[in-house]
């Protein structure tokens, strides 16, 4: 009798295996027609999505904490530190290598949801309150991705429209204020000096003139547009931002719920080793000129090649998207290609964040004092845990994360 390949003991029957098992454990549900579903879109829930790449994130980074949390604890504020009417923003351009980027990446661990390295042109910035010499929070803006339907439909914008002038938008990948300052609805002045001066003005500096990469061709970008979304759905922090009658963020609509975000490296990184066993040309595709999207294409043709529905990359979360203008006339020059852009109501980052303490910080500082309460030596405890990530079923690996960072 010709013996039968048992399934189950091929690489292809245990990483299928493996991603059924890791999707039922973060949360998703399979429905009658084999599409997955969620119980609900409620907060917790979403997290607990991101929960194993944020595990993952920590965990790779468990020397790096050990050696610059000590350090960089001093820069990070307790809530009695603070006095509200003298917070004073200011932008610290980040560069790769120094300690501005360790802030950055440290501050970046405190995230429920893991931070994107982002693609192609970026800025990243330490939004810093320059009277208590503390960190407020972070900002990184870099290329967009190349198809987002609501964006497109927005501006007005058709296929050949968006590839001549994409280059003059970027996204807002990082945007949010850390602890105690996001107490204070630090989040909004944050997301508000998107729209600055200093913004507009590094950006000409840094991409100005450039050659696109891809098409060769002579640019000369302006900043017109940066939009950004919500990792939770609807977001209470960037509705609603309007300073001085000038909307600083515009809610545009949300995305479809489609992604990868719910697969984790470990199990991304055996799609890929699965897609070179079969030979396939995604496997190995990633480089510059593919586009921050290669990595949904590489997840949609591993689990093609396996035999799962597309629909296992729909998450089913909506993300609300904005976008923010920093020019009067950006959208009209973004749709036809002509015009000079008018900057004549961009203020610069002190203006702004004067502005955003008076209508948010103080007066939630007045009604809400909880963050009087907040100590800098939580960080560690919010790098460890961020609400929802370790959860119940921590493996020695994880137990070993938490035991060295708790020494620190």
């Amino acid at each position: 009798m010709t013996a039968r390949v048992i399934e189950a003991l091929t690489a292809k029957s245990k990483l299928k295996r493996k991603i059924r098992q890791h999707l039922k454990k973060i949360g998703f549900i399979k429905l009658d027609d084999g599409s997955l579903s969620l119980p609900s879109t409620e907060k917790e829930i979403i997290r607990n999505l991101h929960s194993s790449q944020r595990d993952e994130r920590v965990k790779a980074s468990v020397d790096f904490i050990e050696q610059k949390l000590p350090k960089l604890l001093k820069y990070f504020a307790s809530g009695n530190e603070i006095n509200p009417t003298l917070i004073s923003p200011v932008l610290k351009r980040v560069h790769s290598g120094t300690w501005e980027s360790d802030v950055f990446r440290l501050a970046s661990l405190t995230w429920s949801v893991p931070v994107s390295p982002g693609f192609g042109r970026r800025l990243r910035y330490l939004v810093w309150d320059e009277f208590h010499d503390k960190l407020i929070g972070l900002i990184a803006i870099g290329d967009p991705v190349f198809n987002l339907t609501v964006r497109d439909k927005y501006i007005g914008w058709n296929s050949k429209d968006r590839t001549k002038r994409l280059v003059n938008l970027l996204d807002a990948y990082v945007l949010g204020a850390v602890p105690p300052y996001n107490m204070l609805l630090g989040g909004k002045l944050v997301a508000s000096l998107l729209r600055t001066k200093e913004l507009y003005a590094d950006f000409r500096k840094q991409y100005g003139n450039a050659t696109g990469i891809i098409s060769g061709e002579e640019k000369a970008p302006r900043l017109l547009a940066i939009t950004t979304s919500s990792s939770m759905g609807k977001s209470s922090v960037y509705n609603r931002l309007k300073l001085d009658g000038i909307e600083y963020l515009k809610p545009i609509g949300y995305t479809k719920g489609w992604g990868h975000f719910h697969i984790p490296e470990n199990i991304f990184s055996d799609m890929r080793d699965y897609l070179r066993a079969i030979k396939h040309t995604y496997a190995d595709l990633h480089q510059f000129g593919d586009g921050p999207n290669w990595r949904l294409r590489t997840a949609r043709a591993a689990l093609d090649a396996l035999g799962f529905r597309e629909d296992l990359l729909k998450h089913g979360i909506g993300r609300e998207v904005f976008i923010c203008t920093l020019a009067s006339n950006s959208l009209k020059i973004l749709e036809t290609g002509k015009g000079r852009p008018d900057t004549s109501t961009l203020l610069s980052v002190k203006e702004v964040g004067k502005l955003a303490i008076d209508r948010w910080i103080i007066p939630r500082s007045i009604a809400r004092t909880e963050y009087l309460n907040w100590k800098k030596d939580q960080i560690k405890e919010l790098i460890l845990t961020a609400k929802a990530t370790i959860n119940n079923d921590i493996n020695s690996s994880n137990n070993n994360v938490i035991r060295r960072i708790s020494n620190i």
